[in-house]
């Protein structure tokens, strides 16, 4: 006979399951190495055996790399010179290998890097010769823009697990212009991770220079003194569109073979310090002015404070609280148009959120466009936390515990919010658990548990359940599996929804086949659903070859996709033929023609537009779309698009440009327009889209940004200017200023709200 749980224990049994494996595998984890010094190792390295002094590094049969850091007897001075000792005694690591154009070839450009440390800090220095340095492609000082990426640039991921799965990943560029972000299950890269770290460029007669120092407290490692980390280094020349690596993973990555650690060398030689727990305390107080027309307030001043505490448990685990949570540094979202019946996703860009956001991802989903498998679930969505219809709810407080533990990545986020009686909003509680086990080299298996105690249309608590597996196999094969149980009293009584996904990625041939199912009344809690009551087969192949005998093309892509969707009644919902072809030149321009031949049918009746409503019907369509893409090293470049459909009976053609004018290495512009002209049985209608921002970045830690949008569909005009400056490492000042305009009225724009708002954050660590 069946043992039965109370639905209320069960969130208690689980959190107490998850400290149970946390515990247990910390107390496993904790066992002492072996004695001695950095060569006797808990375990085997990936490898060749590592190098003798003063040699740095070691290369094996079939391109594995050991690498050695140094100790220091006394810190580096970073100003990017490289005029201590060590840049003579010790031989540098060099010999990169293309990853683009030329597979396997040696790099055009020398490249030569020192890792060392001391009792605080890893130390990673370059230099980096150019045959032509003033081609060099600098125009990009912000902080964590990926515009970086479209520079000259070096990048180094560190596996602090040496787990082959994740790590944490640094870029910069000649002139100091950095990004930051953690790497989970290899290429799930979070960019909005912002740990202390510095830097210091220089130039040279034939190059430039970098010296970077990520001190110990901002890394979770393996416990232990004697370390072995995974490494590996990535040098783009944009002037000449090359890519190359320490270690080269697999022909067609480019940038982004970066980000997948299981082909990295073997960083042996590390000591970490003795006691590196680490206490970081960061209080903030904030003062605002407020009006809202639609409420009668104007002018209204207010002031407030919180607190942000992290505590590292033990090397590789870390806890984090929040007191009275405050978001006045987020950005403003960007608008878009909607011209489908489904639901817009938009990103999260609240700090608290961000960082190790990667370990809660679930099943592969995310929740960006409609092809490629992007209509998956996704089982937790923070934006169902703190805000409700793009309007804050007050976060009264909360906590998190995320880490490493053995072979286990844990997570637990449990948070609590505020009333809103206006909008019916009752005190809520959410809680997340994740946990998920490394198994064979670089495959994983885990489980998910989402609860948030009320809504305003249930009668109860709404509960998800999951779980995932992912599994990589060769180079480029990688299969995904996940289940999922949602539980909402009054809405559904356990709608499931599965995912199987097998994608084989490869320089010249791809191929995707993922089936997804989701229940009629499937609602995650505290996730996002775009698309629900589905059963969607999904299938993609791809020839890219490399045409030798034309000059200025590198590739080319022929590709093929069928989508088919049924609801779970058996009705045909939407249907789709698609061809694609693309060439990349040589000099990263890109040219895109595609053709489509889609059906969509709609169950319910939807307004597409102001006065225009679509009726229940199937609906035929052909569209065919040119793409033109300018590489970053123009001085104007973007994305340039024409298309023409049908639409639901009629004609649409949409225009559009995204892109960035290059005004000066401090000084940038991106316009971007979208525009469409519909014309339908039903009626016609126009949308315009227009955007523009403004960024002046003083410093690689100060900027300032100004983003300009109009809507017509819904008729607002938004403002949003943000001062950014990080005073000392960890430390803030935002001064923030939104106005929202209403054109619906004659002359001038009629104001709906506006604010100004000013936050100051200390980080103390201890």
């Amino acid at each position: 006979m069946p043992l039965a749980c109370p639905v209320a224990a069960r969130p208690v049994l689980l959190v107490g399951l998850l400290w149970f494996v946390t515990v247990s595998s910390l107390a496993a984890g904790q066992a002492t190495p072996p004695a001695g010094g950095p060569e006797e190792l808990a375990f085997a390295i990936d490898g060749p055996p590592p190098p003798a002094f003063p040699q740095a590094m070691a290369r094996g049969e079939g391109g594995a790399v050991t690498t050695r850091a140094v100790p220091l007897d006394a810190p580096l001075e970073l100003d990017g010179a490289l005029t201590e000792p060590v840049y003579e005694t010790v031989e540098p690591i060099t010999g990169f290998v293309q990853n683009e154009p030329l597979y396997g070839q040696p790099a055009t450009e020398r490249t030569e890097v020192w890792l060392s440390f001391d009792d605080d800090n890893v130390y990673i220095s370059i230099r980096a010769w150019e045959s032509e340095p003033d081609r060099m492609v600098v125009n990009e000082l912000r902080r964590d823009n990926f515009g970086i990426l479209q520079n000259e640039n070096f990048g180094v991921i560190l596996d602090t697990f040496y787990d082959r799965r994740s790590g944490v990943l640094f870029q910069f560029n000649p002139h100091g212009g950095r990004m930051d972000g953690q790497v989970a299950s290899e290429g799930n890269y979070n960019g909005d991770w912002n740990p202390i770290w510095q830097l210091a460029t220089g130039v040279f007669t034939s190059g430039w220079t970098a010296e970077m120092a990520v001190p110990f407290k901002s890394l979770s490692y393996q416990a232990g003194q004697s370390q072995i980390w995974g490494i590996n280094f990535r040098r783009i020349n944009r002037w000449k569109n090359e890519v190359s690596y320490l270690v080269n993973p697999p022909a067609g990555m480019g940038n982004r073979g970066i980000s997948f650690p299981s082909f990295a060398a073997t960083l042996v030689g590390l000591e970490a310090p003795p006691s590196s727990r680490t206490l970081d305390i960061k209080p903030y107080v904030i003062s605002d002015v407020s009006t809202d027309v639609a409420s009668n307030v104007f002018n209204d001043v207010g002031a407030d404070a919180g607190l942000d505490v992290r505590y590292a448990l033990t090397q590789n685990l870390s806890a984090d609280f929040t007191l009275n949570t405050d978001f006045a540094q987020v950005e403003a979202d960007e608008q878009q148009v909607n011209l489908t019946r489904f639901s817009l996703f938009f990103p999260e860009k609240r700090e608290f959120f961000l960082e190790n956001s990667g370990l809660f991802s679930f099943g592969g989903a995310s929740g960006g466009g409609f092809g490629g498998g992007n209509t998956a679930p996704i089982l937790f969505y923070s934006r169902r936390i703190g805000l409700e219809g793009g309007q804050e709810v007050p976060i009264r407080g909360g906590g998190r515990l995320t880490g490493r533990a053995g072979v286990y990545s844990v997570g637990l986020i449990n948070i609590q919010t505020g009333e809103d009686d206006d909008r019916g909003v009752p005190t809520t509680n959410f809680t997340v658990a994740r946990v998920r086990r490394d198994i064979l080299r670089r495959s994983s298996i885990g489980a998910i548990y989402t609860r948030r105690s009320d809504t305003a249309d249930s009668l109860g608590a709404a509960q998800t359940y999951g779980v995932d597996a992912a599994f990589a196999f060769l180079e480029n094969l990688e299969f995904q599996a996940s289940l999922a149980q949602a539980k909402t009293p009054g809405v559904n009584s356990g709608d499931v929804s599965y995912r199987a996904r097998m994608e084989y990625d490869g320089d010249i041939y791809g191929l995707t086949i993922d089936q997804i199912g989701i229940g009629e009344n499937f609602d995650p809690g505290v996730g996002f659903v775009r698309r629900g009551d589905l059963q969607r087969t999904f299938a993609q192949a791809r020839y890219s070859p490399r045409p030798a005998t034309i000059e200025a093309i590198r590739q080319l892509q022929f590709q093929a996709q069928v989508q088919y969707v049924e609801n779970n009644a058996g009705v045909v919902e939407t249907r789709q033929y698609q061809g694609q072809f693309q060439i990349q030149f040589e000099n990263s321009d890109q040219f895109t023609v595609r053709y489509a031949d889609e059906y969509e049918f709609t169950p319910r009746a939807f307004n597409v537009s102001r006065g225009l409503t679509i009726p229940v019907g199937g609906y035929e369509a052909d569209s065919i779309r040119a793409q033109f893409n300018l590489g970053q090293q123009r001085r104007i470049s973007g994305n340039l698009a024409l298309e023409h459909s049908e639409f639901y009976g009629g004609d649409r053609w949409s225009y559009s440009y995204g892109g960035r004018v290059n005004l000066h290495p401090q000084l940038s512009l991106e316009p971007s327009l979208s525009f469409n002209d519909v014309a339908t049985p039903f009626g016609d209608f126009t949308t315009q889209l227009y955007s523009s921002r403004a960024t002046y970045t003083l410093t690689p830690l100060m900027f300032v940004s100004a983003l300009l949008q109009y809507n017509s569909s819904s008729h607002t005009l938004s403002t949003n200017v943000r001062l950014r400056w990080e005073y000392q490492p960890g430390s803030e000042l935002f001064v923030v200023y939104n106005d929202g305009r209403a054109t619906t009225g004659n002359g001038f724009p009629d104001l709906q709200n506006r604010g100004v708002v000013v936050k100051i954050n200390r980080l103390f660590r201890f």
